[in-house]
C-alpha cells in the first residue's frame, strides 16, 4: 500500500509543465536526476538498520517475501490510481510493448496474485518505486524511492487480517522510537454511505473523495470551495459533506449509529458494522489507544475498497522534521479481479510503510559517532615488515570462521594506524602478529575499548574470538 500523502494539486501543475531539460552540448552538469539522491555510507548504516528492523517484524508475522519487475505493461498500471496516474513514468516506445515504471508495488502485486492463480498468501515486498512527482528532498518525497509493503490476501473472517496490519504499523513505528504518533482509520464503503447521505451524486464520488483527501494539507473552507468551484458540486451538499468529515475520536461511532439519515444507506451501515468489530479486534491486540476513528481520511487510490487507515506523528518534532503520513493502506477486494481472465475476486489488505520520510526524521536525529558504517568484528595487524602473508592467513582462518575481519592493504601498515582506525569504527578486538608471536605459535588479541592484550595460540583463536564477541561456536 502507499504510504505517502496525496500531492496537492499545485505540485501536480508544476510536474505537468515541466520540459525535459537538454545539457549544452559542450558542457556536462554531474549531478543525480532531479528527485532522486545518492547514499554515502553513514546514511546507508541508517537505511539498513531501518530496513532489518521493518523485514524482522514483517517475518515474525509469518509473511513470505516476493519480487517484481521494476517496469509493468502500461496497461497494467491504468485505472488504478486516481488523478495521481499523471504521476505514472511512461517508458520510451522502443517498438515493443507499452511500458512504465511502477507507481507503487501493490498494483504489481495483484497482478502476481492473478498470473499465478493464488488464492492465499501473506507477504511482503520492499523495493523501489517511481512517481513523477515535484519532489520535496527535505520531507522526504521523491521520485525514486523505496516502498515497504506487507498484504494479506485471501479469504479470511472480517476485519482480521486488517487489524492485524494495523498492529504491524504499530509494531514497526514503536521500534523505531520515531516518538508520539496515531493511526487513522476509516472506511471506504461508510465514505461512500455518508456521500449518498449528503446527495453527492454517485458520478461525482471519488472526485470529491479526491478534494476530502486533502484535509492534510488544506483547511476546511479550501475544500469546500474546490468542491463547489472546480468540480461542480451544490454548496449546500458541501457543507453537510463538512459536519461529517469534521467527526474524530473515540464518540464518532455512537454519532454515527444515532444518525438516522445515514442509517438508511446500506454503505454506511455495513462499514459502520465493519468498524466496529475492527475497533474491538484493536482492543484485543492492545493498540486501541494509538487508533483514532477519523473520518476526514480517505487516501485517493481508487483500488480501496474497505477499511483505510494512515499513521502520522503527533509528538514534538525537531525543527525541519515532517509530520507528514508516515504509513498507511487498506483494503482493496476488487484489484485482483481487474486482472483475473474469469473476473475472479481475491480480497486482500495491506499496508506500507514511509520508509523515506522515515529515514530523513531519523537521519536528521543520528549523529555519525553514534553509527557504525562497517560491522567489522575483527582487524588483523601487524607493526612489522614482511607479514602481509601471514595476516592474509590468519584473516582466512577468521573468515571461514565467519568473523567479520578486516587487514590493511599495505605490505607495511603503521601499527598506530590500524590502532586509530580500529576506535574510529568500533572494532571490537584487534589480533596482532609480529615476530616474537610468530614464533611462539601465537598471535596478540587486543581490546579496543580496554586496551588489554593477551597471548593466544593460534589453534585456539577462533573460539576465544568467538567467546569475546559472544559467538557460538560450532
Amino acid at each position: 500500500m502507499d504510504a505517502d500523502a496525496m500531492n496537492d494539486k499545485q505540485d501536480q501543475e508544476k510536474v505537468q509543465d515541466e520540459e525535459p531539460c537538454a545539457l549544452p552540448s559542450d558542457k556536462f552538469v554531474l549531478k543525480c536526476p532531479k528527485g532522486t539522491r545518492d547514499y554515502d555510507p553513514f546514511q546507508m548504516a541508517i537505511r539498513e538498520g531501518v530496513f532489518k528492523t521493518i523485514t524482522s517484524c514483517f517475518k515474525r508475522h509469518g509473511a513470505v517475501s516476493i519480487s517484481t519487475p521494476v517496469f509493468e505493461l502500461k496497461e497494467t498500471l491504468m485505472g488504478k490510481y486516481g488523478e495521481d496516474q499523471k504521476l505514472i513514468y511512461d517508458l520510451a516506445d522502443q517498438g515493443g510493448e507499452a511500458l512504465s515504471l511502477r507507481y507503487d508495488l501493490t498494483v504489481p502485486f495483484a497482478r502476481y496474485i492473478a498470473m499465478n492463480k493464488i488464492k492465499s498468501i501473506k507477504r511482503f515486498h520492499i523495493d523501489r518505486v517511481y512517481r513523477r512527482d515535484q519532489p520535496r528532498m527535505t520531507l522526504g518525497r521523491y521520485r525514486e524511492f523505496y516502498q515497504c509493503d506487507f498484504d494479506i490476501a485471501g479469504e479470511y473472517d472480517p476485519m482480521i487480517p486488517d487489524a492485524e496490519c494495523v498492529r504491524i504499523v504499530y509494531e514497526v513505528l514503536s521500534q523505531l522510537q520515531l516518538g508520539e504518533f496515531v493511526i487513522k482509520v476509516n472506511h471506504r464503503r461508510l465514505l461512500n454511505g455518508i456521500f449518498a447521505a449528503c446527495k453527492v451524486p454517485p458520478e461525482k464520488f471519488r472526485t470529491i473523495c479526491s478534494s476530502v483527501d486533502k484535509l492534510d494539507k488544506m483547511e476546511w473552507e479550501k475544500v469546500k470551495k474546490e468542491m463547489v468551484e472546480e468540480k461542480g458540486l451544490a454548496e449546500d451538499i458541501a457543507v453537510k459533506i463538512g459536519e461529517y468529515v469534521k467527526l474524530s475520536g473515540k464518540e464518532v461511532v455512537s454519532q454515527l449509529e444515532s444518525n438516522s439519515v445515514l442509517l438508511a444507506e446500506k454503505d454506511a451501515v455495513d462499514g459502520l458494522e465493519d468498524m466496529k468489530l475492527f475497533l474491538h479486534y484493536c482492543e484485543s491486540f492492545g493498540i486501541l489507544d494509538k487508533v483514532s476513528f477519523d473520518l476526514s481520511l480517505v487516501r485517493g487510490l481508487d483500488y480501496y475498497t474497505g477499511i483505510i487507515f494512515e499513521a502520522v506523528l503527533t509528538g514534538n518534532l525537531a525543527a525541519g522534521e515532517t509530520v507528514g503520513s508516515i504509513a498507511g493502506g487498506g483494503r482493496y477486494d476488487e484489484l485482483v479481479g481487474m486482472f483475473h481472465p474469469k473476473g475472479t475476486a481475491v480480497p486482500c489488505v495491506g499496508m506500507s510503510i514511509g520508509i523515506e520520510r522515515i529515514f530523513s526524521i531519523i537521519e536528521g536525529r543520528a549523529k555519525k559517532g553514534e553509527v557504525r558504517t562497517v560491522e567489522t568484528e575483527v582487524v588483523v595487524a601487524s607493526g612489522q615488515k614482511s607479514f602481509l602473508e601471514d595476516r592474509m592467513k590468519i584473516c582466512t582462518l577468521l573468515w571461514d570462521a565467519g568473523i567479520k575481519t578486516e587487514f590493511f592493504h599495505k605490505d607495511n601498515p603503521k601499527l598506530l594506524t590500524q590502532f586509530q582506525y580500529c576506535e574510529k569504527e568500533a572494532v571490537p578486538l584487534i589480533v596482532i602478529i609480529g615476530e616474537e608471536e610468530k614464533k611462539s605459535g601465537g598471535v596478540k588479541l587486543r581490546d579496543v575499548e580496554t586496551r588489554q592484550e593477551v597471548f593466544v595460540a593460534v589453534a585456539d583463536l577462533v573460539g576465544e574470538v568467538k567467546m569475546r564477541l559472544g559467538k557460538k561456536s560450532p
